[in-house]
């Protein structure tokens, strides 16, 4: 396996988390979202994914890209240790929490996102950060009564055992850090993340121990 990452990358950290609890093997190869106006745009790599984003795992002959989908692959051909809980109403909690991520935090405050507000829209470094932290703080709001009402919810989202809705709750908790959110606002949320980032899977994931570390 060959995966396509920015060490920074949320999605490609999740992807690098899944890869490390099914115990795969795969060679990193660094696409710098900023170097050059950004490797992802070159035409080599659109070779690999039109798109131009990353993560981009390849399998054999298989090219797969977007993180959830390259996870649903993983559980599906590596099934153990599972991702997903067993039973239906568990794996739709599951799911809805990885989705409240992936789907409506991480798209408002990711990289291109970011770069149209400063670059197109002209707005200060002040305000771009400004624009992150209310996106973030407004999922998180909702996701930590999420979590803190829901008797599923153990020292991880779902029990003790990791699953799908970790692998995006901890890239988006050390992103908002990043951005000086006080993430000890969601209790839960923290509690979850910091516990999850001392399991080894996650812990090899981070991005300060990818070869591309800056």
């Amino acid at each position: 396996m060959k995966l396509y990452s920015y060490f920074r990358s949320s999605a490609a950290y999740r992807v690098r988390i899944a890869l490390n609890l099914k115990g795969l093997d795969y060679e990193y190869v660094p696409v710098h979202l900023l170097r050059d106006g950004g490797e992802q745009l070159k035409p080599d790599y659109r070779a690999v994914n039109p798109d131009g984003i990353v993560p981009a795992l390849v399998d054999g002959d298989d090219v797969l890209t977007q993180s959830l989908a390259i996870i649903e692959y993983l559980e599906e051909t590596h099934p153990e240790p599972p991702l997903l809980p067993k039973d239906p109403s568990d794996r739709a909690f599951v799911r809805a929490v990885a989705m409240q991520i992936a789907c409506e935090i991480h798209p408002l405050d990711n990289l291109r996102v970011l770069k149209y507000l400063k670059h197109e829209v002209k707005i200060d470094e002040d305000a771009k950060n400004a624009w992150y932290r209310h996106w973030v703080e407004t999922g998180f709001e909702t996701l930590e009564k999420r979590l803190a009402s829901d008797k599923r919810v153990g020292k991880l989202t779902f029990g003790d055992t990791p699953t799908v809705a970790d692998l995006c709750l901890v890239p988006q908790v050390f992103n908002a850090r990043r951005f000086k959110i006080d993430t000890s606002q969601y209790p839960t949320i923290e509690r979850i993340a910091d516990h999850a980032c001392s399991i080894e899977a996650f812990a090899k994931a981070a991005p300060a121990q990818q070869p591309d570390a800056e």
